[in-house]
């Protein structure tokens, strides 16, 4: 069979990997069953790499962090062992949180976002917030009808980072709204919340009784914590 209809064919069926390898790859003393194999591993990586770069794109990542990059041994507080098991990602599907907190400048937004990249990496849908946008944006949803749709995707994706929490008091609509939003994702799904305030202030930053109990309960009695 002549190149050129292979190709025509293998990008007709969706194989766009297989004929990029078609044209790249030399046979020359390659068995049938190795050169196959050869098409069939570029095919795969066209296709992951593929689906990684529209997971990134969900997300929306606020740096272009990566777990590599992270210097555990630098004197800012991170304990070694427990950002090795963050990484491994194992406490995502324990649909575990997690809560960053530390002054700003140390690097809370940026270990937040290279775990997003790290589970985006490990096939696990995510996206980032800014809490003090996420209110605004749930706010002009409801007028213009896409808050069904924006809190469906803040309760379905299996990891949420809510970045910067507690720069600004809460008002009665978005204290309801943080409340119904991790009561979504509680025991389903797994948050990393970020933080200048040490955890203990929390309640007091929610400023309602009621309210800051039952959102505590559903997001740090169930939270490894890292200081920075």
């Amino acid at each position: 069979m002549l190149n050129h209809p292979t190709l025509d064919r293998l990008s007709a069926l969706g194989l766009h990997g297989m004929a990029a390898a078609f044209t790249d790859l030399d046979a020359a003393g390659l068995t049938h069953a190795e050169w196959l194999g050869l098409l069939v591993d570029r095919e795969w990586s066209h296709r992951h790499d593929r689906k990684l770069a529209a997971r990134l794109r969900y997300a929306r990542l606020r740096h272009q962090a990566v777990v590599e990059d992270l210097d555990l041994r630098a004197p800012r507080g991170l304990d070694r062992a427990l950002m090795q098991m963050l990484i491994g990602g194992a406490w995502i599907d324990a649909h575990d949180n997690l809560t960053i907190t530390g002054p700003t400048g140390v690097g809370k937004s940026w270990i937040a976002c290279a775990l997003g990249h790290r589970a985006c990496r490990d096939n696990r849908s995510v996206l980032y917030q800014r809490v003090p946008k996420l209110f605004a944006d749930l706010a002009l949803a409801r007028g213009d009808g896409r808050y069904g749709r924006l809190f469906r995707a803040l309760g379905g994706v299996q990891l949420l980072i809510l970045d910067d929490w507690g720069l600004e008091p809460l008002d009665d609509r978005a204290r309801h709204d943080l409340l119904e939003i991790l009561e979504e994702r509680y025991g389903r799904r797994s948050t990393i919340v970020t933080s200048q305030l040490p955890v203990a202030d929390w309640h007091a930053a929610i400023d309602h009784p009621t309210f800051a109990d039952a959102i505590l309960d559903r997001l740090v009695h169930t939270a490894g914590r890292t200081a920075c």
